[in-house]
């Protein structure tokens, strides 16, 4: 008896030990949150503006790179150029609610369930190694991230298949991609929702094919629940078939249109966080692909009425952009399929701490092995469209998904429009997409 005290009482003891590292998010949470540098920038030995960093001197950096750039770097297969880091334009009306709500939200009893969350930020602190749902948290911070802001439309974006060995570049599809906040809105009338709203979506995605003339008015629509529990529903729209038919949940984890991309990979990570296991890896200084557009080395290939151009894109089998690369605060987190039969066996993202954009994620196979390394490049909005400018949106700007296993990528060049008149309502239906627009 004596010996069983002993051990619950060590129990209880190691517990209240973890809860008491554990603690509620202050509003000098949320000003660390959305400032990181505000007392000064990350540094690393060498890691200077101007700094290149190539095949042969990669092995100096290894403290700042994840593994799959390190791979690419000392394969040669591309160099980067190391830029200032800068604090991004944040959305003050996101801050607001963060601050507003700070403290107030709760995980449920489960993952998947969230308590007392109205806006901005769910979980502003410093994420706590002690803490076994730190990963969880993330998780939420990303799913609620102000990314794209309430509405925003990517048009033109322009995707090329390539050949990563001999930079053929095997097929080339314009869309229009927009999305649709439904609810917890901050920025956009109407705030702080959409009503009618009698499914309770809490976000929307709609994605329409313009070229070329084989997959020509292809359209995806992706409506996610307020409720993480239910299950998305997705459609897709084939203008030869001209019928709508149900995503089952296995499609979303097919190739998209025979690219290197499936439709849970959009974004970094496009699914439910009940579908996962998440797990706080840590926190780290690494080079991150962010940068001002209007500063980069940006590309003649297309033609826009306005002047606007896009990131250019070189390395091996032109699968890299041409960018610079800021020196950012980063939290690694893992994220593991509850299905055994999923595709992947694990993706490992690096989120930016100040966007909560997963900006780097290395896509597992079951076996195990890296997949895919998928990018995105984030422009600060203040050095982009006029638009854009002073909208606290950091903007994806470039993408590139890499199949190493295949030797083939698929990259994006984004054209991302901050315009609520862009993202009505309308266009976000079934019916929508029967009208064929």
């Amino acid at each position: 008896m004596t010996g069983n005290f002993a051990r619950l009482s060590a129990i209880a003891l190691a517990v209240a030990s973890v809860a008491g590292t554990l603690h509620a998010a202050t509003e000098a949470d949320v000003e660390k949150s959305f400032f990181p540098y505000k007392n000064g920038v990350p540094t690393a030995p060498g890691v200077t503006p101007g700094t290149v960093i190539n095949k042969s001197n990669a092995s100096s950096f290894e403290a700042v790179l994840d593994p799959a750039l390190q791979r690419h770097l000392q394969e040669g297969a591309v160099e980067v150029t190391v830029g200032t880091t800068t604090s991004l334009g944040v959305n003050k009306s996101y801050v607001e609610a963060t601050t507003q709500n700070v403290g107030k939200v709760k995980l449920g009893a489960k993952p998947g369930e969230l308590n007392g969350y109205v806006g901005g930020r769910p979980f502003p602190e410093e994420p706590d190694a002690a803490d076994p749902r730190a990963g969880e948290k993330l998780a939420w911070n990303y799913r609620y991230g102000i990314n794209w802001g309430d509405g925003l439309a990517i048009s033109p974006f322009y995707w090329q298949y390539r050949n990563m060995d001999s930079g053929k570049v095997e097929r080339n599809i314009l869309f229009n991609f927009y999305f649709l906040k439904y609810s917890h809105r901050v920025s956009q009338a109407p705030m702080p929702e959409i009503t009618p709203n009698p499914s309770k979506l809490y976000r929307a995605t709609y994605v329409n094919v313009q070229e070329p003339q084989d997959v020509k008015n292809t359209q995806l629509l992706i409506q996610r629940y307020e409720d993480d529990l239910k299950q998305d529903d997705a459609y897709l729209y084939l203008g030869f078939q001209r019928r709508v038919r149900r995503l089952s949940t296995g499609q979303t984890t097919d190739a998209f249109l025979g690219s290197d991309i499936m439709i849970e990979d959009f974004e970094g990570y496009n699914g439910r966080i009940s579908d996962m296991n998440w797990k706080y890896k840590g926190t780290a200084n690494m080079l991150m692909p962010y940068y001002n557009h209007n500063d980069m080395k940006l590309s003649d290939e297309y033609k826009e009425p306005d002047g606007y151009k896009y990131v250019s894109f070189g390395g091996q089998g032109g699968c890299f952009p041409n960018i610079t690369w800021q020196l950012r605060k980063v939290y690694i987190l893992e994220s593991s399929p509850l299905d055994p039969n999923h595709p992947v066996s694990k993706r490992v993202h690096y989120m930016d701490a100040q966007t909560s954009a997963m900006s780097r994620t290395l896509v597992y196979d079951r076996k195990g092995d890296l997949w895919k390394i998928f990018m995105v490049g984030v422009s600060d909005p203040d050095f982009h469209l006029p638009k854009n400018k002073g909208s606290g949106i950091a903007l994806f700007d470039s993408f590139s998904m890499i199949d190493v296993q295949a030797k083939h990528c698929t990259t994006g060049q984004f054209k991302g429009q901050h315009d609520p008149q862009m993202v009505p309502v309308n266009l976000f239906s079934v019916q929508n997409m029967r009208g064929g627009n």
